[in-house]
């Protein structure tokens, strides 16, 4: 089918996050300024130099009976459980072709994950050396294959128009949901699941991560640990869970009278080519995804008002951020409520950009952004660049229409800007 350029729009959303089971709880979190970071009290931690993360709230294997969740990765399970919450949310009471408001053949899913069943692959692997041939699950390939989530999603659902799985490291959930505006927008589908999803607090992701010294080792204040802008800030706090959204072309959601939280404007996206693992010191090529944002969509820079930033809490990563949105908006930047929620949910890998699109969308429609949490000496360069929302939540103008960005960025150089626009 030809491009059509359709109006998309947010109809659900779903979420399972270290601040709560659902969208809800995760939203009341952020506006209290909650922390969901630990200590790891696994017996493996203690010989790690980085002993704190953000566990999900609820543990997926409480919601997932357990015959079923024997069968998925916990990354699968937390997209499901997402997923199951966002479909609902879209007022959809069972899977397309049962619920006949939705077409099985225009149906999308695309749920992103940037390490995939990791933890399975590592289990199973122990079980190997440790039990023999015999005792590894047969269900191992299905469990650990990157598609894992975006496969089951599609099957809850009935999903037929398409079932995809961008892998960008942490960009990753971003790019789903940007993948799902196009599949609206050129008329391959009316109704898209999509988001990202992670579970990789594991003995090798944490060494391998604090072997590179990209995770803080704040271990004596775990609540304090991801401190994004702060002077002090030492690295990310790794995280795990699922956010989902439910898009929809606005003619579909209208004939069927579904509620609509936030029309989903578009994507820009780009590549740093600078190095594998650390960003552009000046944002270059975050720069570039912005300036792609605006020259593929009708967003009128006037109409922003909150930025959900990538902040992981990384000396580099944070102030290039922040570079390329004063480069490219200029004083227009000024009036950007900026807020880093990795804060508080830590850093959930290809899940953030699910999770913080939720946040985004929750923002718009209750006119309110998340605070930015343990900014106790806000670092010169952060300052000078953008206006950061510390300590408490702030209120976002309540009259006419507002616009917010999320900001994802990936090992790799990759850069994913999504735009949403308030109803």
């Amino acid at each position: 089918m030809s491009p059509t350029n359709r109006t998309v729009v947010v109809t659900g959303i779903g979420a399972t996050t270290p601040l709560g089971g659902d969208a809800t709880s995760t939203w009341e979190g952020l506006i209290a300024g909650r922390s969901g970071v630990k200590p790891l009290d696994q017996e493996w931690a203690a010989e790690q130099a980085v002993r704190i993360a953000a566990p999900a709230a609820v543990d997926p294997g409480e919601v997932i009976p357990r015959p079923q969740a024997r069968k998925l990765d916990r990354s699968a399970q937390f997209a499901l459980i997402a997923a199951k919450e966002a479909w609902a949310d879209a007022g959809f009471t069972a899977k397309a072709g049962e619920d006949e408001s939705v077409d099985p053949d225009r149906l999308g899913a695309v749920i992103a994950s940037g390490i995939g069943g990791v933890t399975t692959l590592l289990d199973q692997y122990d079980v190997l050396k440790e039990k023999g041939v015999r005792r590894v699950s047969p269900h191992t390939v299905p469990m650990l294959m990157p598609n894992g989530p975006s496969a089951n999603v599609g099957l809850l659902v009935g999903a037929r128009a398409g079932v995809h799985t961008p892998v960008s490291a942490c960009a990753s959930g971003a790019e789903a949901i940007g993948y799902g505006i196009e599949m609206i927008r050129t008329g391959r589908a009316d109704v898209v699941i999509c988001g990202g999803t992670e579970a990789a607090i594991h003995p090798l992701p944490i060494a391998a991560f604090g072997n590179m010294m990209a995770m803080s080792k704040n271990n004596d204040d775990p609540q304090g640990a991801s401190r994004p802008y702060d002077v002090a800030r030492d690295g990310f706090v790794l995280g795990e869970g699922a956010g989902v959204i439910v898009l929809e072309s606005a003619e579909h959601a209208a004939a069927r009278g579904a509620r609509v939280y936030a029309e989903a404007v578009g994507q820009g996206i780009s590549a740093d080519s600078h190095d594998i693992v650390q960003p552009e010191p000046e944002g270059r090529g975050i720069a570039h995804a912005l300036q792609n944002l605006l020259e593929n969509t009708d967003l009128d820079p006037a109409e922003i008002v909150h930025v959900n930033a990538h902040a992981t809490s990384t000396p580099a990563g944070d102030v290039a951020e922040l570079k390329a949105l004063r480069k490219v908006f200029g004083d227009d930047a000024d009036h950007f409520a900026v807020s880093a929620t990795k804060s508080m949910t830590g850093h959930l890998l290809g899940g953030a950009g699910g999770v913080e699109t939720v946040a985004s969308v929750l923002a718009l429609y209750n006119r309110l952004a998340p605070p930015t949490i343990n900014v106790e000496n806000l670092d010169p360069e952060a300052e000078a660049a953008a206006d950061i929302v510390r300590g408490e939540a702030r209120k976002l103008p309540v009259d006419g229409r507002i616009a917010a960005l999320n900001d994802s960025f990936g090992f790799g150089g990759h850069n994913v800007v999504l735009a949403f626009r308030s109803v």
